[in-house]
């Protein structure tokens, strides 16, 4: 049997991860919540009149930036409020929508990022579409016993953080979700279907405790099974509540 074994968000893009114990997805949008904001550089183009989605290089991303990958959040959801963690940094509480608060937000950031490279320099949000890396509303799905052969292949732990999953799956076969593309899933009381596998950059490779690229994550990859993609996009064609060891069919 295929259960529902973790849920995670990422209020702003590549700046912090949490767990859920349950969510209510809303058809045609990714998680609620996940990849609400990102953080604009001085290179970015987005038109803050007409706010829409454009694609991660005019953000702030782990690729570039490794040291986001060791920042954790907390969503206030009815404040609009978020509270930030990092093991170097100490925490923050601020709201993401306030200039001042933006402001604070990017001071205490800013000594993840290198001074050669992209600097931070605002937040930014498109209603009702999460900024995630597809250029269509998608949820991730992932799946610990393929995470479990990655482990096998390095012969150590590997922390799923890495990942950035939304939902992941317990009683799976290893890549076993790559067989359901095009295909639905009921998860919980919500339906999804299944579009492509998720090809892997180099975010992965960086240990989510210390920001630091410890692991090289897409060579085991394509060492191990001559692709570098790990978990699928799916699309939400039937909201409804997902939580905690709620059972999963496959159409």
């Amino acid at each position: 049997m295929i259960t529902v074994a973790a849920l995670w968000r990422h209020p702003i893009k590549s700046h912090g991860r949490e767990t859920l114990d349950e969510v209510t997805l809303v058809t045609g949008q990714t998680m609620p919540w996940d990849r609400h904001w990102a953080v604009t550089h001085d290179r970015t183009k987005f038109d803050a009149a007409n706010p829409e989605w454009v694609s991660c290089r005019n953000f702030m991303i782990g690729v570039t930036t490794p040291g986001l990958a060791g920042i954790w959040a907390k969503l206030d959801e009815d404040a609009r409020s978020l509270t930030l963690t990092h093991q170097d940094l100490g925490e923050l509480q601020f709201a993401p929508d306030d200039p001042a608060d933006q402001a604070r937000f990017l001071a205490w950031v800013a000594p993840l990022c290198p001074p050669d490279r992209f600097q931070p320099t605002g937040l930014v949000a498109a209603p009702d579409r999460g900024m995630t890396d597809s250029n269509y509303p998608t949820v991730s799905i992932m799946t610990y016993a393929s995470h479990k052969a990655v482990q096998g292949r390095l012969g150590r732990r590997l922390e799923m953080e890495r990942w950035r999953g939304n939902i992941w799956l317990d009683g799976t076969g290893p890549w076993e979700e790559f067989e359901w593309i095009d295909r639905e899933i009921q998860v919980g009381d919500a339906v999804l279907q299944v579009h492509e596998p998720i090809e892997r950059c180099a975010h992965t490779k960086a240990n989510p405790r210390t920001g630091q690229r410890d692991t090289d994550t897409l060579a085991v990859l394509r060492d191990g099974w001559d692709h570098q993609n790990f978990g699928v996009y799916a699309t939400v064609i039937k909201g409804g509540k997902v939580g905690l060891n709620d059972t999963v069919k496959v159409g």
